[in-house]
């Protein structure tokens, strides 16, 4: 394996269907890199402006709100071939996209159902437990959200 940056994170997707040592070959071998961190505003287009730099890409999965269907701040990408995917790992992970700084880590192969938020209210887990106000994700957080929102006016 190469060295820094393209080395496997010590995350693991909870909900991969096979075993540890399974997870863990096709995360060594797969062309597909988890992308978090994303503005809620950040377009297609500029994901695979910022990322077609380091080769060509086969695909980009927007991540969507389970019940809204609009995004909500992670995505897929997919290569061609593992050096362009390893390029994008040492390049572009920590880079700055609408003022965000995003975060890349290997995933181990898109499957349908997985573009959509896993949290209880559709999008993100971490955006419902966030306890500060973030604009490109939209507020607060939807937990927090929740608890404020009839008593804004009474302030």
């Amino acid at each position: 394996m190469s060295a820094g940056s393209v080395d496997l994170s010590s995350y693991r997707d909870q909900h991969f269907k096979g075993s540890r040592s399974e997870q863990e070959r096709s995360l060594r071998d797969s062309c597909t890199l988890y992308v978090g961190n994303l503005s809620f505003y950040t377009t297609e287009e500029q994901i695979h402006e910022l990322f077609s730099r380091c080769g060509e890409v086969r695909r980009i999965v927007m991540g969507l709100d389970k019940y809204k269907k609009t995004p909500c701040g992670f995505c897929f990408v997919e290569y061609y071939i593992r050096p362009d995917a390893e390029m994008a790992m040492r390049y572009v992970n920590g880079t700055r996209l609408d003022d965000r700084l995003i975060r890349v880590d290997w995933d181990a192969g898109f499957i349908e159902g997985r573009q959509y938020g896993r949290g209880k209210t559709g999008g993100q887990v971490r955006d419902e437990y966030r306890t500060d106000y973030d604009a490109g994700r939209g507020g607060y957080g939807k937990l927090l959200q929740q608890k404020i929102a009839p008593n804004t006016d009474n302030r």
